[in-house]
């Protein structure tokens, strides 16, 4: 049974339900299976180098664990978002403050991320955009757009807002 989402409706769905999840999951499988740990450790800052060689195995199981985290919000954000919006199909108000309140906390995650991605750059690569690689515009620029698309939900840019901006009663 197809259920409407009105507090997440065409691009928003879109990119929360379908496109996000995808692009948190990938990292993961690109980590655990292939290319691989030492790839994903190798591309996590550019560099025009070869990788250096095996890594050790705390490295290992540090990539590897973050690839489980990058699983972990692939999977909250789409099967919590899709229970939202099965169980609580004729509740939007509801649907909207489950759904701000795990935008929040994925907002907060995306500016440390980004603060974190951005810091641990070389100061030679942080304002030189077009050395960034793959993995570098996505943990910037990619969160970046994912966290600015997280502001104008709340702000009811292209949506009708049910719980969020609405006026407080005053009795």
């Amino acid at each position: 049974m197809v259920h409407t989402f009105l507090p997440l409706p065409g691009f928003y769905q879109a990119l929360f339900l379908y496109i996000e999840p995808v692009s948190t999951i990938s990292p993961a499988i690109l980590a655990w299976f292939f290319p691989g740990a030492s790839w994903f450790h190798h591309e996590l800052i550019p560099s025009a180098a070869a990788a250096s060689g095996p890594l050790d195995a705390r490295t290992i199981m540090a990539i590897w664990q973050l690839g489980n985290c990058y699983l972990l919000l692939g999977l909250l954000s789409s099967l919590v978002f899709r229970a939202i919006r099965d169980a609580l199909p004729n509740d939007p108000e509801v649907q909207e403050r489950i759904l701000g309140a795990s935008f929040t906390a994925l907002a907060l995650a995306d500016v440390t991320h980004i603060a974190a991605s951005f810091i641990g750059l070389p100061d030679e690569l942080k304002y030189s955009f077009d050395k960034w690689n793959p993995m570098t515009h996505g943990n910037i620029t990619f969160v970046i757009f994912l966290l600015s698309v997280r502001l104008a939900w709340f702000a009811g840019i292209g949506r009708t807002t049910y719980y969020y901006r609405k006026r407080a009663k005053v009795d």
